[in-house]
């Protein structure tokens, strides 16, 4: 027995030793103060060519990136035409709708605020065949959305894909009423008042998602799965949309983009991959050793759209639904605090969602709730989207 109590000790003294060892390490690489310029976006050979400017942050940093706003860019043909791309947001520059020649090499340039000039290498247009189906099945995590495409030719093997969902959602309540602060009386609401109930919303791709036949001896890709959604999510509760875009890739790009897959979404564990030198295309043109992010590929996009309705889905799912709380509000003589509908709904933060009835016939108050559980505009827009069944 005196022998097992001396085993543990020990053992409890080594682990103690060992733990008391650890010391947090902070490279000093985390802390300095490079802003590396960051250049994210393709050219797209039969449409608007989309480039963000931004620059790199320290991992420890909790701001926004710093966006590259002011730069000069162009589209440039090897030998050829200029495109100029304007500055349509904050740091984002786009070009035309241009229909570029396919047999010809293209670049981007760019010339920042502060006099730097870069670019990235020439490239030829890759022609991406189309997707062949985008469909979705029930799994035990939830609904998986999956693409299908094949290239006849064996010509693409390397394809990268982007999406955009959009879904209908509506607020916890309906207000049927209102308040009108010229009699200080709950009315009801008329064909003039906008509704604010039903809207929608749209979210965009932020994972990488790519995929190669490189391994097969036809350059066919089967239900590659896109985004796996939840069956409890919200977004699944009347009905869902989902644009998938999809760009064929060359080797080199894919390789880009397959290590950064790697050094952003792979690191957490000994047993992930360690993170590793992106390798982009984008140089600064009198400073070769000045590092670059990005990686600007070059080819056409195809694109298909599909819906998904709730009566689709399994009738045990149970999306979530909004929720908030009402309270009842009495009115009362204007000398008194309690129940004033005015001290509630002069403000416009609170809202009458519906009367409250007693033994009579005429209502003797109101139920009311929050401006945004009744105002579906805080999380969405009441715009029908054109494309829209």
């Amino acid at each position: 027995m005196q022998m097992r109590i001396r085993s543990l000790t020990s053992i409890l003294c080594l682990c103690l030793l060992l733990f008391g060892c650890v010391e947090p390490y902070a490279p000093d690489v985390l802390q300095a103060p490079n802003q590396y310029l960051v250049v994210d976006g393709f050219i797209n050979g039969t449409g608007v060519t989309t480039i963000k400017l931004s620059r790199t942050q320290n991992i420890a940093d909790t701001k926004a990136p710093l966006l590259e706003s002011g730069a000069t860019l162009l589209l440039e043909e090897e030998q050829g035409e200029q495109y100029v791309m304007s500055e349509v947001d904050l740091g984002t520059y786009a070009s035309d709708s241009l229909r570029l020649n396919l047999d010809k090499k293209y670049r981007i340039y760019i010339r920042t605020e502060n006099g730097r000039e870069y670019a990235s290498e020439f490239v030829a247009i890759k022609r991406t065949p189309p997707i062949d189906g985008v469909g979705w099945d029930v799994v035990n995590e939830g609904l998986q959305i999956y693409v299908n495409t094949h290239d006849p030719q064996n010509d693409t093997r390397y394809y990268r894909w982007e999406y955009e969902a959009t879904w209908a959602f509506t607020a916890a309540y309906e207000a049927l009423y209102k308040y009108d602060p010229a009699t200080g009386t709950v009315v009801l609401r008329g064909p003039e008042d906008e509704q604010t109930y039903r809207c929608w919303r749209t979210d965009y791709s932020t994972a990488i998602e790519i995929g190669t036949s490189t391994r097969l001896s036809e350059d066919v890709i089967f239900e590659e799965p896109i985004l796996l959604l939840p069956s409890n999510s919200e977004k699944l509760r009347i009905k869902y949309s989902i644009l998938v875009k999809q760009y064929a890739l060359t080797r080199e790009a894919y390789q880009y983009w397959e290590s950064l897959k790697k050094n952003t979404e792979s690191i957490g564990t000994l047993f992930d991959p360690l993170p590793s030198q992106l390798t982009g295309n984008v140089r600064n043109l009198s400073d070769a050793e000045e590092p670059v992010i990005g990686y600007v590929s070059a080819s056409t996009m195809q694109d298909k759209r599909i819906f998904i309705s709730r009566e689709e889905l399994p009738r045990e799912w149970r999306p979530l639904q909004p929720y908030c709380q009402l309270d009842s509000v009495l009115p009362a003589p204007p000398d008194e605090t309690f129940g004033d509908l005015a001290r509630y709904f002069e403000s416009g933060f609170y809202v009458p969602v519906n009367e409250i009835y007693g033994s009579s016939p005429f209502p003797i108050g109101y139920f009311g709730a929050a401006l945004s559980c009744v105002d579906c505009r805080f999380r969405g827009t009441t715009r029908r989207p054109l494309f829209w069944q």
